[in-house]
């Protein structure tokens, strides 16, 4: 996987950003010939309003839309499904994912189903199982922290079998994204939070596996550095523009780095938990990576050493093992600031066999670990976070 990594044809997407950056998108479209557009959110972004000046916008340039707000928390096949019907009913030629994470899986999940409408969705779980082109696709993020708006992953739910499941294929990468700072200012403060622990776990674990380059390295230190530098200010300061924009660049860096290195036991455990009982993925993944990264134990030492360097947590007379305990002692801190739950209280002691079997089958071969961990630990560890606090 890290040759092949290394030889695959990586892209990023057109980018826009700064303030109001999201209202050229209309004119470009009508540039580049779209008359009729899919646009996919939730209900949440839709009753906010933020939404209202785009399509006000995309309007009045002479664009037909239509909206799929229906998309829930974790993405199902149903979402898809429904979505899919919306686009091929209107004859729509592009997807545009307007919101956080779960609208971008859903909007890539359609975007799947364009390219191959001869496969199922679990046909294409995995690895490069789409290998099509797909229609136009923008992401416009309105969270901080899955960065979905540049990597080829995107997760969907499927009930009735109580599971998550990646697809990852560079065909899923968008075409354009776009980083809004208006479009966050408003972001609650338990969405800020999660979402950007979300983000710097995209950054750990890209950083800490064995399918690093020195792109995604380089990539991944970037976000950590913005992330504790601005991620406490976006929570208790939301107005704070500078701190909001940050997070957005920390998080689209994190996405990048991620979608080439890949992650690790945290995002398959949290998305098990995600199958299992809908919790919602970044703080799952908040309270899962202090964990993780002490099981890895001397193995991580050095790498999350440079990673306390970047978030400037350390001193000179600090060893390697004294910086990784102090940048996991940090990531505690920072979940406890911003209340993020400790434990799962959702977790039934008798789901944990099949749980473990769900997060160690998602985990091994795709995801580089620093340290394979077996049925047994993964056991203990799902113990440890259902009935302990940190």
């Amino acid at each position: 996987m890290k040759v092949s990594s290394r030889l695959l044809p990586w892209r990023r997407p057109e980018l826009y950003e700064g303030g109001g950056s999201v209202l050229p998108l209309a004119e470009q479209l009508v540039k580049d010939g779209y008359e009729r557009v899919l646009i996919v959110t939730d209900s949440g972004v839709k009753t906010s309003g933020i939404m209202d000046a785009f399509l006000q916008n995309i309007w009045e340039q002479g664009i037909e839309y239509i909206v799929y707000d229906r998309t829930l928390p974790n993405p199902t096949l149903d979402n898809i499904r429904d979505a899919l019907h919306e686009y091929s009913y209107h004859h729509c030629q592009a997807i545009i994912a307007f919101g956080g994470g779960s609208p971008m899986d859903c909007a890539k999940g359609v975007a799947a189903k364009v390219a191959c409408p001869d496969k199922t969705i679990e046909d294409m779980k995995g690895l490069f199982r789409v290998r099509r082109k797909t229609p136009m696709l923008i992401a416009v993020p309105t969270t901080t922290g899955t960065g979905s708006e540049g990597t080829a992953a995107t997760v969907i739910s499927n009930p009735a079998r109580r599971e998550k499941y990646p697809l990852i294929d560079l065909a899923l990468i968008p075409d354009k994204a776009v980083l809004d700072v208006e479009l966050v200012l408003n972001l609650p403060a338990q969405i800020t939070a999660t979402t950007g622990m979300d983000a710097l776990t995209h950054a750990v674990e890209s950083y800490i596996g064995g399918s690093g380059t020195r792109e995604t390295r380089l990539l991944s230190r970037k976000a950590v550095r913005l992330i504790f530098a601005n991620l406490l200010t976006s929570y208790h300061h939301p107005g704070d523009r500078e701190a909001r924009f940050a997070m957005q660049q920390a998080a689209y860096y994190a996405g990048l780095a991620f979608t080439r290195a890949y992650v690790g036991y945290t995002h398959s455990i949290a998305h098990t938990l995600g199958g299992f009982y809908g919790t919602p993925h970044g703080a799952a993944n908040a309270a899962l990576l202090p964990h993780v990264l002490e099981y890895y134990g001397e193995t991580v030492y050095e790498s999350l050493a440079d990673l306390a360097a970047s978030a400037g947590i350390t001193t000179s007379s600090m060893n390697d093992k004294e910086k990784a305990e102090a940048f996991i002692a940090s990531i505690r801190k920072m979940n406890e600031e911003m209340s993020i739950e400790e434990t799962f209280p959702e977790i039934k002691k008798e789901d944990i066999p099949a749980m473990v079997k769900k997060s160690l089958q998602e985990a091994h071969p795709l995801y580089p670990v620093p340290k394979f961990m077996s049925a047994y630990e993964m056991s203990c560890l799902y113990e440890k976070v259902r009935a302990q606090a940190f």
